[in-house]
């Protein structure tokens, strides 16, 4: 057994077995290729950042590995080392190019080209270059470069069979002219071309790998690659009159403040109605109280009490009032599982519709003032599905510092998809008003917590650079495959959480403990909070999950002002144990406990000042407005506490 070159990949791969390795730069969709190729399912998303760990599965005998997205073959990111060291330790380059952006992405491939690796082409998107007006002689672009070109469709299907047929067809290409006598003097002493390649262009780890001075050479090198590949595109490339004038139109505007911020409070509205609305309020009727409480738990309750005494403690374990075979199962499939599908239909929708990067390109001046760029909105919207996984994405960041701000506001500010269903549904059953202050508190602290969290750290954010993918109608397929595969996952996850939960609270109950917690909590629930004290039950669950704490404030009787008190506080508790546990593998233990222990505090003091506010104006809007304005103040003013310290540092 032997695996892939690079000790952080240890990738086992059976011995004679061929490594067909999918290059290319982020979006052109390689992730398509990668799921019909092995008949596996990775992530299929429209926006950059979706490969960040490495996939593999089988083809016959071979290995087809994924890699990162990426636009060159360097050591600027790990993204590139990850995707230099599998390319140049491949036997096979399946190199994907968007045949909408070849200006860009050929200048990958004739580098891997020069690299010496045999290699086919999958030109993916002709469809769309079609419809952009873009005429491409497929044949005279094979003969340019060298190697196979196979135009494809990749979520059609159309091409992936010639593609996976073309794979025994792979050869070295046309390298550079210019560079060709360099390479094969520097391979003959590294023996490697690719490495002899980077070597020359002045990579530093490969040239410490053969104990070497790294070249000078790489923007002489980068100068001819890019003029070979002006001269493929103008003898391959033809513009015509046709264009999608409505979509290219549209997409533009989204990008604009003026009309992109018109859009998204748009699409915002249509996700309260349907998931807030209509799958919280109608769906969940029917999950929850028709189908659960009605036919389900009856006959459950009915089945085991024939066996066992409601009243002993397995009988109260499995069908009492948090009973395994009841209140955990209607709470996943009754009243969670159809919010979760909805959310992550419109996630899905977003994913494949080109929607996300447009809306990372709006919000990249906001996200500045509080220390992130544009792209870091993706793990934000990817944290309303799941936090955990939002957190893993924040590795697509330029910077620690962007990594850190990000995590503590996903761990804080960000509900999952279960939570936020459920908050949803909570927030319409009693108003609007009472849903716009829960958004400008939520907001404004998000602000003030971004901004605090900017001042103290050192650095500064670092300049978007996102791809603009083409906006496109969502494909069913695609959408109701993402959609179903994910819930699955939240399933999964949730089931078992959820009963060790349900499980611990039970046992609580019935040693008596769960009342002790209720007096001892009841300072915070009651005093602070001004919540009845059996919240604090909800809370206790919360730290299982936050969704399950939400699911359990949905089956109290709250006044209007209570239940915007209870969501705030349980929207700012501590991260789920799934999201404990991936923070402290990705910040480490002493940043993973100070961000826990921060939400306990922060989320307990805010709730306490909604409840305070709450019992000052009658109006929630005026409550939600004066918080705001309180946080933003803080906001402001602590950039003259900064100022101040530079100041007399200085002097």
């Amino acid at each position: 057994m032997n695996h892939c070159h690079g000790k952080d990949l240890p990738i086992e791969i059976p011995q004679g077995a061929r490594k067909i390795v999918l290059a290319g730069n982020p979006n052109a969709g390689k992730s398509v290729f990668f799921n019909a190729l092995t008949n596996l399912y990775v992530d299929v998303s429209n926006y950059p950042g979706t490969t960040l760990e490495i996939s593999h599965g089988r083809l016959g005998k071979d290995v087809i590995i994924d890699t990162p997205g990426v636009y060159g073959l360097s050591s600027f990111n790990d993204e590139e080392r990850i995707a230099r060291d599998i390319i140049l330790n491949s036997d096979i380059v399946l190199n994907v190019v968007n045949a909408l952006h070849m200006e860009r992405d050929l200048f990958l491939t004739q580098q891997i080209i020069d690299t010496g690796i045999p290699m086919i082409v999958a030109l993916n998107m002709v469809d769309e270059a079609q419809a952009q007006g873009l005429k491409i002689d497929v044949e005279e672009l094979s003969r340019e470069l060298g190697v196979p070109v196979i135009p494809t469709v990749a979520v059609k299907r159309i091409g992936i069979e010639e593609v996976k047929n073309s794979l025994d067809k792979a050869v070295t290409g046309n390298p550079t002219p210019e560079i060709k006598e360099k390479m094969l003097l520097m391979s003959n002493r590294v023996g490697h071309q690719g490495e002899a390649l980077l070597i020359l262009e002045g990579d530093e780890i490969v040239a410490r790998r053969h104990g070497l001075e790294p070249g000078n050479e790489m923007e002489k090198i980068y100068l001819l690659r890019r003029k070979r590949v002006n001269s493929i595109l103008e003898s391959v490339v033809e513009k015509t009159n046709k264009s999608r004038v409505f979509s290219n139109w549209l997409g533009k505007q989204m990008i604009k403040p003026l009309t992109g911020i018109p859009i998204l409070l748009v699409v915002l509205w249509l996700m309260y109605e349907i998931i807030g609305v209509f799958i919280a309020e109608g769906v969940v009727e029917i999950t929850e109280d028709i189908i659960m409480g009605e036919y389900y738990e009856p006959i459950i309750r009915g089945l085991i009490g024939k066996f066992i005494n409601e009243q002993r403690w397995l009988g109260y374990i499995l069908v009492g009032e948090f009973g395994l075979l009841t209140m955990t199962v209607t709470y996943v499939l009754g009243l969670l599982m159809p919010l979760v599908v909805g959310f992550y239909m419109f996630l899905s929708i977003f994913e494949d519709s080109g929607y996300l990067p447009r809306l990372a390109a709006l919000v990249d001046r906001v996200l500045s003032f509080i220390g992130l760029n544009g792209k870091a909105i993706i793990p934000l919207i990817l944290g309303f599905g799941c936090v955990t996984m939002a957190t893993i994405t924040t590795r697509l960041l330029g910077s620690e510092r962007e990594k850190r701000i990000t995590v503590f506001l996903l761990a804080l500010t960000i509900p999952c998809s279960a939570q936020l269903g459920i908050i949803a549904g909570m927030l319409a059953a009693i108003g609007t008003q009472y849903a716009l202050a829960y958004v400008l508190v939520i907001a404004s602290l998000l602000i003030l917590v971004g901004t605090l969290l900017n001042r103290l750290l050192e650095g500064k954010s670092t300049d978007l650079m996102i791809d603009l993918p083409p906006l496109r109608v969502p494909r069913v397929g695609n959408v109701f495959k993402k959609t179903t595969v994910k819930s699955y996952n939240f399933l999964k996850e949730a089931f078992p959480l959820f009963a060790v939960g349900a499980l611990l609270i039970s046992v609580l109950q019935l040693t008596g403990i769960l009342k002790w917690l209720q007096n001892v909590l009841s300072p915070l629930t009651v005093g602070l909070l001004r919540l009845p004290a059996e919240s604090a039950t909800a809370f206790v669950m919360g730290v299982v999950r936050r969704d399950f704490g939400a699911a359990g404030l949905y089956d109290m009787t709250l006044e209007p002002a209570q239940t915007l008190v209870a969501l705030i506080t349980i929207t700012l508790f501590v991260p789920c144990i799934a999201s404990v546990l991936v923070l402290f593998k990705e910040r480490g233990k002493k940043e993973a406990v100070t961000i826990w222990l921060a939400t306990w505090v922060i989320a307990f003091l805010v709730g306490g000042t909604v409840a305070w506010l709450s019992s000052i104006f009658e109006s929630p809007m005026l409550v939600g407005i004066v918080f705001a304005a309180l946080a933003l103040l803080v906001a402001y003013l602590s950039g003259f506490v900064k100022a101040g310290k530079k100041a007399s540092v200085g002097m």
